[in-house]
């Protein structure tokens, strides 16, 4: 019994031991982690990040007011007239198949009359195709006269599609052409202030060296814009185009078929 007292005692002792020797070695590391942390020096507040808005107004006249304007009427002008295009395009849009179910069950049951009317109804180039060549056939012209017409008025609606796409390649043009010349121009200003300083020192030439850099990109970024659109109205330009091409085919057909049974 007294070995088990003894024993235990031993135990207390020591814990009591090691508890006083963690605590002495705790305190000198919370003292020297409290002079790390005084003698860490502040972290210096980075500076606000500015809006994108306000940059590009900045950069906007930096670039020279005039020619800046310019390039930004380009793309404003451009823009409007490839959505413009785009949703011409999109309003162009007709279901052939549909349409030519329409237009054979109309001859059927109406005849040509019933058929005009169908195709009146519907929205399109390819319904206004429709028209044109059905008119023609209750004139009393023959399937060859009325082909011709089918492919003259096909002629007709592409170029209506392709209106408007010149004026768009133009700003494609002078946009670029705009950022050349303002860049001509900054150099200029740089050289002009090189002969007034009489010095070629950075700073003399950096302030026309920016306006000439500005312009060359503002160009550049707008005509890049445009062209995305350009080459997107063409594609859409194209697929019309041989929509038209195989409807019109499918509408010989039906009229073949239609004159054959009458």
């Amino acid at each position: 019994m007294k070995k088990i007292f003894m024993f235990l005692a031993v135990m207390g002792v020591m814990a009591f031991s090691a508890q006083n020797a963690a605590a002495q070695d705790e305190q000198p590391a919370d003292t020297t982690a409290t002079e790390v942390v005084a003698e860490t020096p502040a972290v210096e507040e980075l500076p606000e990040e500015v809006p994108m808005h306000q940059a590009l107004k900045t950069k906007f006249i930096e670039g020279g007011a005039g020619f800046m304007a310019l390039v930004i009427a380009c793309l404003i002008l451009g823009l409007a007239l490839c959505i413009e295009r785009i949703l011409y395009l999109g309003f162009s849009k007709t279901n052939t198949k549909k349409l030519l179910a329409k237009l054979e069950e109309a001859l059927k049951n109406g005849g040509v009359e019933a058929a005009t009317e169908v195709c009146r109804n519907t929205r399109g180039p390819v319904a206004s195709i429709f028209t044109q060549a059905l008119l023609r056939l209750a004139d009393g012209q023959t399937l060859e006269e009325v082909e011709k017409s089918v492919v003259s008025y096909g002629g007709v609606e592409a170029s209506k599609m392709e209106q408007n796409l010149s004026w768009i390649s133009l700003f494609i043009a002078i946009a670029p052409s705009l950022g050349f010349l303002g860049t001509v121009i900054g150099m200029i200003q740089a050289f002009d202030a090189i002969q007034v300083a009489g010095d070629m020192s950075p700073n003399v030439v950096a302030g026309g060296m920016k306006v000439a850099l500005i312009t060359t990109v503002g160009g550049l970024i707008v005509a890049v814009i445009l062209q995305i659109f350009y080459n997107y109205i063409l594609s859409q330009v194209e697929s019309l185009t041989i929509e038209m091409e195989d409807a019109s085919i499918s509408l010989m057909d039906v009229l073949v078929k239609y004159q054959e049974n009458k």
